[in-house]
């Protein structure tokens, strides 16, 4: 096995975000950013066809199928910690 130089830190993101990620008790969850508008789409379902979106707090959006999230809509995304 190749051995590669990779950040601990960025590594360690990653492990946190999948263990987020699998306690949303979703099957699969499809990632876009939109580098030029700083946004990130996460989306349970494709196509999404989303009937709702509800405003939360802190510029994100929740996208709603009757009462089934499905995505979420983050705005400023690069500026989270």
């Amino acid at each position: 096995m190749e051995t590669v130089n990779l950040d601990k830190e960025i590594i360690d993101s990653y492990l946190a975000l999948s263990s987020r990620l699998i306690k949303l008790h979703v099957r699969q969850v499809w990632a876009d950013y939109d580098r030029e508008a700083d946004v990130l789409y996460l989306s349970f379902r494709k196509p999404q066809r989303a009937k709702k979106t509800v405003e939360m707090a802190d510029n994100v959006l929740i996208r709603t199928d009757d009462d089934e999230v499905v995505g979420i809509t983050i705005l400023n995304a690069s500026s989270r910690d």
